[in-house]
């Protein structure tokens, strides 16, 4: 998730466990801690494009590393920040707590953390709460806020509460959009193969729907509010290299950047439906359903057997997509998907 909510979280852990002066130092380290693993983000490379999908949320998120996290970043901000007032077996245990908060909070968003590494590269995603919820952010951090002010554990208590209550709502919000979107194949005679619900952006309330079918992918929205509705949507070709990207040398570097990227989309990369030679992320979009993608990769077929593919992001929103995004909260245009819908697509 966010710096923001990895550090509050962090925090209020080990000013559950600390008590009176120690409270405040305590949380500041917890803090530190668990902000800490993010700094993977430094490792990149301009040679190598696709190197910092790789490194994001794998050694330094994983449950193995949590031990020596925590000890850097004790050995580092213990003197600076609690010398005077913690012993070091009490900085470390402090710096402990908050650098576990990390990789399990990120595993409940989308993005896909490496927990189990260096014994598996599998990315842990539970998809139960976007990267950045203000709901889920702003509640615990006005706990640990007053907790330090005042120096009161049960503030504390009551702001990780609230998030294991925010987090234990998304898993179920997130089965009802399953659900929606299982009717809803089911209503189109399909077979959903992987199919699965991510959070839209900021909220609980709005899913992004994703499943194959017969070498497509279909994209829809869920909205699950009092009852579940879907909002039908776009869908897209699966990559098919032969068919796609013909040229494509098996034995080119842009040939295994293809395969990095299709790891690290977990298996959900399609053809660009307007750039020729683009491959892009399906599981990633403004709008929930619709195919414009947040991220992909641009091949170039004239380069040469060593060159790596080219990492292209979009992160500009327009005018409309905010609209079609608001839309979708409010309803517009969904339905129940054991009822006829006003617009049906096999």
């Amino acid at each position: 998730m966010d710096p923001l909510s990895q550090g509050a979280l962090a925090a209020a852990l080990p000013q559950v466990a600390a008590s009176g002066d120690k409270m405040r130092r305590a949380a500041v380290l917890g803090c530190l801690a668990g902000m800490a693993p993010d700094l993977d983000v430094f490792i990149s490379s301009q040679a190598d494009p696709l190197l910092f999908l790789e490194y994001h949320r794998q050694f330094t998120h994983a449950l193995l590393f949590v031990p020596v996290g925590a000890a850097v970043v004790a050995l580092l901000a213990h003197p600076v920040v609690a010398r005077r007032v913690l012993r070091w077996r009490e900085s470390y245990c402090a710096c402990l707590l908050g650098y576990a908060t990390h990789g399990v909070l990120d595993a409940c968003t989308t993005y896909g953390t490496q927990l189990f590494w260096p014994f598996s590269d599998y990315r842990v995603a539970w998809n139960h709460i976007s990267v950045v919820d203000p709901l889920f952010t702003l509640p615990l951090l006005g706990c640990v806020a007053l907790a330090a002010a005042l120096r009161r554990r049960w503030l504390a208590c009551l702001g990780l509460a609230w998030a294991f209550a925010y987090l234990l709502l998304g898993a179920a919000q997130q089965q009802r959009a399953v659900a929606a979107g299982s009717a809803l194949a089911q209503m189109r005679g399909h077979e959903p193969v992987g199919l699965s619900a991510k959070p839209g952006f900021g909220n609980l309330l709005l899913w992004k729907i994703v499943y194959a079918h017969e070498g497509r992918y279909y994209v829809d929205a869920a909205r699950a509010g009092r009852r579940a509705t879907v909002c039908l949507g776009e869908s897209v070709p699966t990559l098919a290299l032969a068919r796609d990207l013909p040229w494509l040398a098996a034995d080119s570097q842009q040939a295994r950047d293809v395969e990095r990227f299709r790891w690290f989309s977990q298996g959900y990369v399609a053809p660009h439906p307007q750039l020729p030679n683009h491959v892009i992320d399906v599981r990633y979009s403004m709008v929930p359903n619709q195919i414009q993608p947040l991220w992909g990769i641009a091949l170039d077929p004239a380069a040469g057997p060593l060159a790596h593919v080219r990492f292209v992001a979009e992160r500009r929103t327009s005018e409309e997509q905010v609209a079609a995004y608001f839309a979708l909260l409010r309803g517009d245009g969904c339905a129940s998907p054991k009822r006829s819908l006003p617009y049906f697509e096999k």
